[in-house]
């Protein structure tokens, strides 16, 4: 079957094979934040920036829809949970991959949390999605991190490649997990992973060019690319931070080159 692999090729660049996802599905967590209160036209800015997909829960994809401008990948995430909620690590499917096939999705994704106190049903709504996947052909994005009782450092290399290493033996065809800090432990963590592996952006950072030398470190690991969601389109000029981003990702820009084409 091709379905998967056409799939694929609508949000990982097929002569980089690596890609920009913007994740914009905060509202669940956290509520309207700033630069997801107008959904249509933050789609429009990061589009226009050369973002590969975006992703998003399925309430917001009419929200988003544009029908006008540039093409981009959908992913529609399955999973929530809130901020509000009395174990916040806790993510339940909200969505299925028979309605992400429904509203025109090119990708779904999961949200795991190991270590959480329910995380063996987050194990089991990973590998029922991945058997349903298969079943359509749909690519999975598994976005795996190491939060609970028992993890002391969720940005541990130990922690971060064993997070991996489960979305891909679960199923997964792209693996989100946090950057380790440096290339050298983030190599440690592409290696032990068959399928690609792209960096989460993480909470707002204060400096532009801190963002730029993580993916740079991450780049040089041999990562896939990158899914940063505040860190866009919470940026002053969303369209330039993902201009610089697409170009660090896919042309090998360095980080001085993605300092000035964004204060360009």
């Amino acid at each position: 079957m091709i379905g998967k692999e056409i799939r694929l090729e609508r949000i990982i660049d097929r002569n980089s094979r690596r890609t920009v996802i913007i994740p914009m599905d905060h509202g669940v967590t956290v509520g309207p934040i700033e630069g997801l209160a107008d959904m249509r036209e933050t789609v429009s800015k990061v589009v226009a920036g050369g973002a590969n997909a975006i992703l998003m829960h399925k309430g917001m994809v009419r929200a988003g829809h544009r029908g006008t401008g540039k093409d981009v990948g959908l992913i529609i995430h399955l999973s929530a949970g809130t901020s509000i909620s009395p174990d916040p690590n806790a993510k339940e499917l909200v969505c299925t991959v028979e309605e992400a096939i429904k509203l025109g999705a090119d990708a779904v994704s999961v949200h795991i949390n190991l270590g959480a106190e329910t995380d063996k049903e987050m194990l089991r709504q990973l590998g029922y999605v991945s058997s349903r996947c298969t079943e359509w052909q749909m690519p999975l994005v598994a976005m795996v991190y190491t939060r609970g009782p028992k993890i002391k450092d969720e940005y541990d290399v130990k922690n971060v490649k064993h997070a991996a290493r489960v979305g891909a033996e679960l199923g997964a065809d792209i693996v989100k997990v946090p950057f380790t800090g440096s290339t050298e432990s983030f190599t440690e963590v592409v290696q032990g992973c068959p399928v690609p592996v792209v960096i989460a952006g993480g909470p707002k950072m204060d400096s532009d060019e801190d963002i730029f030398k993580m993916v740079n470190e991450a780049l040089k690991a041999d990562a896939a690319g990158v899914s940063i969601g505040r860190n866009a389109f919470q940026h002053k000029n969303p369209t330039k931070m993902v201009q610089a981003l697409s170009k660090m990702v896919h042309k090998g820009a360095s980080v001085d080159e993605a300092v000035k084409l964004l204060q360009g």
